[in-house]
């Protein structure tokens, strides 16, 4: 476990990831190459049914600043600048999109051992305030999450967190939607040596009275290759394997079936992963 209760964001993020991450039903290519001079070049494509999108992504490293330009298929041209530690445990990101003149952002992350800030506002005359603040020790951890519309005058985003971890377990409670709804989840190592964990995430609607409850699991055959599996209470079953065949090189299967609609075909996606 690392110092400090980390950000909002990573409130529930190991559930998160085992239960969702690397699951999909598309095509996906993506090959990066890098130089000793600090600049790495990513190209992706996905294939989405008969639409084929594709982006690439160069970032260029220099000291403790980071860019990113990254240009898509419907000529959008994102940038993104990251400053580590302009003071210590700051770090601040700069980013916007070109031709969107109303997408500038500037936010501000900041790490201490008993807390995790983040605060971001738009470029624009009017724009939307950003902020999220957790308090507590890499054990116990409550926070909130707020965006304020200087617009209308409104919060737009409202939750509150809360996290307890352990060596090999790490439960979280939240409360989401300006209170319309509650997110809790689990997630369990149960045996180190085979990267074998369990976990849940169970989410209720107050406005719709919806529960939606997602089970999921994950356990390495070998050193390189990785079996994931999960189930909800809509009736669909997913499954991949993922096999890293050198360093950061991953080759994903991934299938999902819907157990309510048996006449419908098994959805299959792919995806390559090249970092030679």
């Amino acid at each position: 476990m690392g110092k400090g209760p980390g950000l909002y964001t990573e409130i529930g993020k190991k559930a998160r990831d085992l239960l969702y991450k690397d699951y999909q039903t598309d095509q996906k290519f993506t090959l990066t190459t890098s130089s000793p001079t600090g600049v790495s070049i990513t190209s992706a494509g996905t294939k989405k049914g008969d639409l084929f999108l594709a982006d690439v992504n160069t970032q260029l490293k220099s000291r403790n600043v980071t860019t990113d330009i990254k240009v898509d298929t419907s000529s959008n041209l994102f940038t993104t600048i990251t400053v580590d530690e302009p003071a210590p445990g700051l770090k601040a990101i700069f980013g916007f999109r070109v031709p969107d003149q109303r997408s500038g952002k500037i936010e501000l992350q900041y790490l201490h051992e008993y807390a995790g800030i983040s605060s971001s506002i738009g470029l624009t005359a009017n724009p939307i305030v950003n902020f999220s603040g957790v308090l507590g020790t890499n054990v116990l951890a409550l926070g909130t999450d707020i965006s304020f519309d200087t617009k209308t005058g409104n919060f737009t985003k409202c939750n509150v967190g809360f996290s307890f971890t352990n060596a090999d377990l790490i439960a979280s409670l939240a409360l989401n939607e300006k209170g319309d709804s509650v997110n809790a989840s689990y997630y369990h190592i149960v045996n180190p040596s085979t990267n074998t964990v369990v976990g849940a995430e169970v989410t209720h609607s107050f406005s719709t009275n919806v529960n939606t409850i997602t089970v999921g699991t994950q356990h390495a055959l070998d050193p390189s290759t990785t079996i994931k599996a999960r189930v909800n209470n809509a009736g669909k079953v997913s499954a991949l394997i993922q096999h890293e065949w050198r360093p950061k090189s991953l080759f994903t299967i991934s299938g999902e079936v819907d157990t309510k609609s048996i006449d419908k075909s098994p959805k299959v996606g792919l995806a390559l992963a090249l970092k030679p």
